[in-house]
């Protein structure tokens, strides 16, 4: 693709992006006082993002699962029973802080999915303070998500839920996870992208973000929406797609700007809208008996 073109694409995406967040922006101003229910309040797959506006990935240039992946356990295969072992561990977790933290994880709707690392990091990310870092984060959503889509489509494994009729941390989200298959986890492919975009922005704070986001992963397994081998195989296209996004002009554009954004932010001290101290002892939860 020439250069020109690229830089046709980049200007049209750039004001679609800032249309869509001088939306949002205007609806919290004029909104403010309104309480959200918490049946409108969820957002449990990227589908529904990449309905309302572009990453910075276009389909064609997002990696490919199918081609990166290995098909997921087969019946009756060690790896297979290495993903029960680990379901059955973590599922002692039911009810604990670590339980409630994971249905927390799951939901990607923002203004409040753009806090998830917030005590890693040691700032609000809001639309107001630091805009460029807020809609970097909130495109990235599609661009990690979507890439795992295509692995979906091709395998069609059932999440665990499904086969044990368990119960989920997350059960408003179930009619929708239902139609939306098992591997690889979207939701770890994007806490391994969140986890490296801001180590990348923080490098003082690398070690926290990657560990929220490997933890983010978890939270799935945590959840029995997914299997260990679903989040290990959606950390893999994480992993893909970052370095692919620093192949994207627009993409380092923005991170340099959230770079600034951060920096500003980080002196007006820690994050206020989160428990950091009952998250941290919620993360070092480990089930029951193990």
């Amino acid at each position: 693709m020439n250069s020109g073109a690229m830089n046709s694409r980049s200007t049209y995406r750039r004001g679609f992006m800032l249309l869509a967040l001088a939306g949002v922006l205007a609806w919290f101003a004029g909104c403010r006082d309104v309480v959200t229910s918490a049946a409108g309040g969820r957002e449990g797959t990227s589908a529904a993002a990449a309905a309302r506006a572009p990453g910075y990935l276009a389909p064609d240039e997002r990696p490919d699962s199918v081609a990166l992946l290995p098909p997921p356990p087969a019946p009756e295969s060690p790896e297979l029973a290495a993903d029960e072992a680990v379901y059955r561990k973590l599922s002692a977790l039911q009810g604990t802080a670590r339980w409630r933290l994971a249905a927390t994880d799951a939901n990607l709707k923002f203004p409040g999915a753009a806090n998830v690392f917030s005590c890693a990091v040691g700032i609000d990310v809001t639309a107001a303070t630091t805009p460029r870092l807020y809609a970097l984060l909130q495109r990235t959503v599609i661009d990690a998500g979507q890439s795992t889509a295509k692995a979906k489509q091709h395998y069609q494994r059932d999440r665990p839920f499904e086969v044990t009729g368990d119960p989920t941390c997350v059960p408003e989200d179930e009619k929708v996870l239902r139609g939306n298959a098992s591997y690889p986890s979207g939701h770890a492919s994007l806490g391994y992208v969140w986890g490296e975009v801001l180590a990348e922005l923080v490098p003082d704070r690398a070690g926290a973000a990657r560990a929220r986001g490997y933890e983010f992963g978890q939270s799935r397994v945590i959840c029995r929406v997914h299997r260990q081998s679903d989040v290990d195989a959606g950390r893999i296209v994480g992993r893909a797609v970052i370095e692919r996004l620093h192949q994207d002009e627009e993409f380092l554009a923005d991170m340099a700007a959230a770079k600034v954004e951060m920096k500003k932010a980080r002196k007006h001290g820690p994050p206020a809208g989160r428990d950091c101290r009952a998250e941290a002892a919620a993360l070092q939860a480990v089930a029951p008996g193990h």
